[in-house]
């Protein structure tokens, strides 16, 4: 993408949303109202319902407490990473590469592109679940299905990032509304519920629970996510203005993971009404429970819940990819594109997920959802620990450092998480440890977990081992060296891209401007006639004729204003041509036109601007036509 930059996160939506205007305060409110709601769809996805539908079909509502407690964390921790970004101007990925290691942070990028990837399957299962609970698809094509959402992808970056942020929240609401409708139709008592929030764990049972859904609440990508959005908002610099950005993306924080936990409280609520109160404990998977929904008397309930359900995977889909663009360019300074970004993080969910259900069959699925939910818990302590030093460090973050009660809060809440998740690890995988053989499974479990163990150690200890960062903190504006060279370039040989339209002659007036008469002028087309496809150079139609006569009119209309010039046709490909010719004249500057063609006319028309200006290490003038 040609507005990447590398010191800055979402580059291309980068401050895109003025927060600096005047006027009513609501206004000014809604201005910074939107990361928070693309952040919440994560803590809603499909990996949730699996467990949310545990607890209630299980022990009631007995579990809304820890619903309610895992809502505080996800607040405490989402604020920490938005007070990363507005503060520092940072995203999490990038404070990382700022400071670690480079062993460690390719560590860090790998997990946390697992982690990205397990999320994605989650949400590719449960999209396919949805699908096929609406229509009757097989699971295998309603997963295949999937990849079509990258081109949707596409549309709405197009769009710009408030129009992104308008959809998403257009998906949150048809899954709130959905579930309104199916909590008015289960008509829960509100004294039952009540109960809930009383902090109660039933047996061993319930305390398993009670972890899958602390761990699978929080998730590590979201808090990458959210210190890049909350940048896509502009404010203006000064100590008082940061305050103001803060406590309202607090407040945008608070509303939206709120909504998040209406949606899994009212998972949990309806498991527990339809399903806990007439016997039917042993309700854990989505499919089951979509099949029993009816028994509240409407066939309206479980096609509410398979329209919820698709909403909320097409949601988390579109912002686990944007999170994957973060986590790329954060640590790697690495831009591809968006499409491809996505196609890739697809195809690794859909990948699996096809081969498990063509080989395992359908039955496997909710196992797969399950293992994806234990590979996030095994990200989360890489993500945390790092954000929470980060925002309490004085050195970087000055008079807006966190206070030491949420320092001493965080760490709480860290620790806990860090030890639920190990705990819910270790019991997945025990059950390996009591069969026989395996031993390449055990192997690597070990290893792995004694890898992971000696790296957050190392995060955790980081600051006290080491006082100086590893690497200079990237700047948008760094000390500028005495400017001594103050020649400007002269160019002798000025390469001309012309398309033989009506915007020749502008073309032509820029590399002019450029170097004046003592400068030489090279004028190439490239013919893209049928022959000139299959023939190349030996081509020799009626077009290429033509072209040639094009470009000799040209040198010779230069010739008579006092400026040299030379010809170059080139066929086949546009723009292998263009670098082609340019290099072997060796000209010190190519001109070229650019037609302002986005998305599909991509596609159509090519992107021959950017793939010459990648091929060439002269200057490239580019002007829109």
């Amino acid at each position: 993408m040609n507005r990447f930059q590398k010191d800055v996160s979402l580059s291309e939506v980068h401050g895109s949303v003025d927060a600096t205007g005047k006027g009513p305060w609501w206004r000014q409110i809604f201005v910074f109202f939107g990361p928070a709601y693309l952040v919440s769809v994560g803590y809603m996805d499909p990996g949730n319902w699996a467990t949310d539908l545990a607890g209630g079909s299980q022990f009631g509502y007995s579990l809304i407490w820890v619903l309610l407690m895992s809502n505080g964390m996800a607040i405490l921790l989402q604020n920490l990473s938005a007070r990363l970004g507005i503060v520092r101007g940072r995203d999490l990925a990038q404070a990382n590469r700022e400071v670690y290691p480079a062993y460690v942070n390719i560590a860090l990028y790998v997990l946390a592109e697992v982690a990205i990837a397990a999320c994605d399957l989650a949400e590719v299962l449960g999209m396919a679940i949805g699908i096929q609970l609406l229509t009757g698809l097989p699971l295998v094509y309603g997963v295949s299905i999937t990849v079509l959402d990258t081109f949707l992808l596409l549309f709405l970056q197009k769009l710009g990032m408030r129009r992104m942020e308008a959809f998403i929240i257009g998906l949150i609401g048809v899954v709130g509304l959905s579930f309104l409708v199916e909590i008015l139709l289960a008509r829960p008592s509100l004294k039952e519920i009540s109960t809930g929030f009383v902090p109660t764990l039933k047996g061993k049972e319930a305390l398993y629970i009670a972890i899958g859904i602390i761990g699978a609440t929080v998730m590590p990508h979201n808090l990458y996510l959210h210190s890049a959005l909350v940048q896509t908002r502009k404010i203006r610099p000064g100590e008082g203005h940061i305050r103001k950005a803060l406590k309202i993306t607090f407040l945008d924080s608070a509303i939206a993971l709120n909504l998040a936990f209406f949606v899994n409280a009212a998972i949990l609520v309806l498991a527990a009404t339809v399903f806990f109160k007439t016997g039917r404990t042993d309700v854990a998977s989505i499919k089951e429970a979509h099949r029993l929904l009816p028994m509240l008397g409407t066939d309206l309930a479980p096609k509410l819940f398979a329209i919820a359900l698709i909403a909320a995977g097409q949601s988390s889909t579109i912002t686990g990819t944007l999170a994957g663009q973060i986590v790329m360019e954060g640590y790697l300074q690495l831009r591809i594109n968006p499409w491809l970004r996505r196609l890739l993080t697809r195809l690794l969910a859909i990948i699996p997920a096809v081969a498990v259900i063509l080989l395992m069959g359908e039955g496997a699925v909710d196992s797969m959802l399950v293992f994806s939910q234990v590979i996030l818990s095994v990200q989360l302590g890489f993500a945390i620990i790092p954000l929470i030093h980060f925002v309490s460090d004085k050195s970087t973050m000055g008079p807006f450092v966190i206070n030491p009660y949420i320092r001493m809060l965080a760490w709480a809440v860290a620790a806990l998480l860090v030890y639920l998740n190990i705990k819910l690890v270790v019991e997945e995988a025990s059950p390996l440890f009591g069969m026989a053989g395996h031993l390449l499974s055990k192997t690597a479990i070990i290893a792995g977990s004694i890898g992971a163990v000696l790296l957050l150690t190392y995060i955790v200890l980081h600051p006290w081992l080491t006082r100086r960062p590893r690497r200079a903190p990237a700047q948008v504006h760094p000390q500028p060296d005495p400017l001594t060279n103050w020649a400007p370039p002269a160019f002798r040989y000025i390469a001309v891209a012309l398309d033989f339209s009506t915007h020749d002659e502008k073309l032509l007036a820029y590399a002019l401007a450029q170097g004046g008469k003592d400068c030489n002028y090279l004028l190439i087309h490239v013919v893209e006639s049928a022959s000139a496809q299959m023939l190349g150079r030996e081509s020799d139609d009626y077009e290429t004729r033509r072209d040639q006569e094009r470009l000799d009119f040209y040198r010779e209309n230069l010739r008579q204003k006092g400026y040299q010039s030379r010809t170059s046709l080139g066929f086949k490909h546009r723009s292998r041509e263009i670098a082609r010719i340019v290099k072997e004249e060796k000209a010190d500057m190519l001109v070229i036109g650019a037609h302002g063609h986005r998305g599909l006319q991509d596609f159509i028309y090519g992107e021959t601007v950017d793939a010459v200006r990648h091929a060439l290490k002269i200057p490239v003038l580019i002007v829109n036509l």
